[in-house]
């Protein structure tokens, strides 16, 4: 039904800019989806791209996610180290990615270092946020029971705080895989390859079908990557979910 109240509102209105889905469809077709079914109907364009975009993505995500849960974790634990590091983390988190980029140019120049640096100073902070939330919230008389049971500090690390906390850590992995697909974008913008730089070919080129196509794409794979991140999650703290129902 939406997609119709699209298509006629769009062919009623007869904008430039605003073309009806149907013709947006046509042209993702054309730019992208004009191969063999065995390749998933991806042509040699999609090809050379898409797998491009995705690699830096997750690149970006794995790496924020390793530096940000390994520093919430000890900042949740130490309020010294908490309270030192504070001004600092605030002053990061402040900063917008995109007006970084031309810093992260002269560092890397342009290629794929410099758009995985991007991807990853962008979606640390939900990660370390969340990560440190759920390690300072562990409760203490676990923590307790550990130590009289002679647990060392990585089996207290290991079986109590990191499972405690893992809700908590997920919710920042979520939040920031989003994230990585916006700076995905923003960051191939100076990159000759990706999903980012065709749409910008796209809008040089005043390929209006084809921006909204990118866009499109860019729509299924974020509700793809939310429906697969859901459904590891789901797996991944079942224990958590079944603990809660008791």
């Amino acid at each position: 039904m939406v997609l119709l109240g699209w298509e006629f509102a769009t062919r009623a209105m007869a904008h430039p800019f605003f073309p009806p889905p149907s013709a947006i469809a046509v042209r993702m077709r054309e730019l992208w989806f004009t191969g063999p079914p065995s390749h998933l109907w991806l042509n040699d364009t999609a090809l050379a791209n898409f797998p491009q975009s995705l690699g830096r993505l997750l690149a970006g995500w794995a790496l924020a996610g390793i530096a940000g849960v390994a520093l919430g974790v000890a900042l949740g634990r130490s309020p010294l180290l908490y309270r030192f590091l504070d001004p600092v983390i605030q002053f990061g988190r402040a900063l917008p990615p995109p007006a970084l980029l031309p810093m992260f140019l002269a560092l890397f120049s342009v290629g794929t270092r410099m758009q995985v640096a991007t991807i990853t100073f962008g979606i640390v902070w939900p990660v370390l946020f969340n990560a440190a939330d759920g390690a300072r919230s562990v409760e203490p008389k676990h923590l307790d029971t550990a130590r009289v049971f002679g647990f060392s500090r990585g089996q207290r690390l290991l079986r109590i705080i990191l499972p405690s906390a893992a809700p908590k850590i997920f919710a920042g992995l979520r939040l920031s895989l989003s994230l990585a697909l916006i700076l995905m974008v923003i960051a191939e913008f100076f990159s000759t390859e990706g999903i980012g730089f065709q749409l910008r070919a796209a809008q040089r080129a005043f390929d209006l079908p084809g921006v909204w196509g990118a866009i499109a794409l860019l729509g299924i794979l974020g509700y793809l990557l939310n429906q697969g991140f859901l459904l590891m999650e789901s797996r991944l703290l079942a224990w958590h979910a079944a603990a809660k129902s008791r």
